[in-house]
């Protein structure tokens, strides 16, 4: 009879070496694309072997009436139908929202599944385009439609709720929780990232000012200009991050392996596969369409909703939407602090802000270039402002390489503080600069 530690040739074609020890490597986290390891990952036991043959209608329980927040789901055709017979767009709005939720969750769960399969690094450039793909669909069909303001303060309040509030969360639940311990993290990582963000406010900057200051040498092309070459830098800077992140410096987020590797007794179910590769695929195709069908009815509710909430469209760019893309990513860092995990933690925070401000808002000037939308890195002063201070904020409480639960609540209460300067900023027009 052949060992346990033989090689089980699985349905879809791969070899994954079975080990009678428990895992140490445990799965990519939907939203994290911090990888370190380029161990193939080992199956647990043999259990993982059913949950690989399954129906599709056990695939539709795993994934669509397993996850408790998934009872939003109904919402969503709720608001189109809303739409259609009404023109309540405040409630159009609302429900969009709340339809959009959970499959912004799902999206990183099927992006999870998927990372078993394909390898830590391939498994982090997927996270790492997945991650934020809710935000990359809503600002391409608000750019296809000429909503350029919507798309940059969605991006920026995306940025800046990723950094204050989530991260402010995970620092006061996880310092409440393992008081008086000081919980602490890899500082090379949290530096690197922020260095990452200060570049970013480098290039939305220097549009800004050159915009304010009348400086332009050719006005109104010369800050489009540089902003799509600033955009264009951003891309090869992030692409080079990638590389050196999960290639030339795999080794970097060790203190990550070092803690999944204390966690033998966690159960095999978190350690294994719960669906296939190609029901992976499948669920990130419908659910990537899902979102991009709601997203057109969000985005057409936003002024109306303004309207009639009597509240400014800043407000609910920065403040309001970013809430559906960022809900996965604010109960993941929650619980990874919880477990002491942090991180994790900072790599779903920090991390997801890296991503927008290096790829998601650079991504979409380029694409507006191709559609013809005048789409710049010009988020003008009072955006550009508050991005710079939050960066600086975050970047100090992040250089000890230790937190708690003072450092988390100064984050969330830094955090209202920008919610109320948004709901009282009148935003000027384009046309009006």
């Amino acid at each position: 009879m052949e060992s346990v530690d033989g090689k089980l040739d699985l349905e879809f074609g791969e070899d994954i070496p079975l080990s009678s020890s428990k895992s140490s490597k445990k799965g990519l986290h939907p939203l994290e694309f911090e990888t370190s390891s380029t161990i193939p990952r080992e199956v647990p036991n043999s259990h993982l072997l059913k949950k690989l043959r399954v129906s599709p209608f056990r695939s539709i329980h795993t994934v669509v009436i397993k996850a408790k927040i998934n009872v939003l789901l109904p919402f969503g055709p709720l608001a189109i139908l809303l739409h259609y017979l009404t023109d309540k767009h405040g409630w159009i709005f609302f429900l969009s929202l709340l339809g959009i939720t959970p499959l912004a969750e799902r999206l990183g769960y099927a992006t999870e599944q998927l990372a078993f399969y394909t390898g830590p690094t391939v498994g982090g450039l997927l996270n790492a385009t997945f991650g934020n793909a809710t935000e990359m669909i809503i600002s391409i069909y608000a750019l296809k439609i000429g909503m350029i303001r919507v798309v940059q303060q969605s991006l920026l309040g995306s940025i800046l709720s990723n950094m204050l509030l989530v991260l402010g969360c995970a620092f006061f639940t996880g310092g409440v929780v393992h008081h008086p311990k000081i919980q602490s993290f890899d500082k090379s990582a949290a530096v690197m990232n922020s260095g990452l963000l200060l570049m970013a406010v480098m290039g939305i900057t220097f549009p800004a000012v050159l915009h304010f200051t009348h400086t332009e040498v050719h006005r109104g092309k010369s800050e489009l200009s540089l902003s799509r070459f600033s955009s264009g830098i951003m891309l090869v800077a992030y692409a080079s991050y990638l590389y050196f992140q999960l290639r030339s410096q795999h080794n970097l987020y060790d203190p990550i392996d070092g803690e999944v590797v204390n966690t033998v007794e966690e159960s095999d179910d978190e350690e294994a596969p719960e669906i296939t590769y190609w029901e992976a695929i499948s669920w990130l195709a419908i659910l990537t369409l899902w979102v991009s069908v709601l997203s057109g009815y969000l985005v057409d509710a936003i002024q109306g909703a303004s309207d009639s909430w009597n509240m400014p469209v800043a407000f609910i760019s920065v403040i309001l939407l970013p809430i559906v893309g960022n809900a996965a990513e604010h109960a993941s860092a929650i619980m990874f602090a919880v477990k002491d995990k942090l991180d994790i933690s900072l790599g779903v925070a920090i991390g997801s802000s890296t991503q927008i401000s290096m790829f998601v808002i650079p991504f979409c000037v380029i694409v507006g270039w191709m559609m013809g939308q005048p789409m710049d890195l010009n988020f003008q002063l009072f955006e550009t402002a508050t991005l710079f201070v939050t960066v600086l904020v975050v970047a100090f409480m992040l250089q000890e390489g230790t937190s708690n639960y003072f450092k988390g609540l100064m984050l969330v209460l830094c955090y209202l503080i920008v919610a109320a300067s948004f709901f009282v900023h009148n935003d000027v027009k384009e046309d009006e600069n």
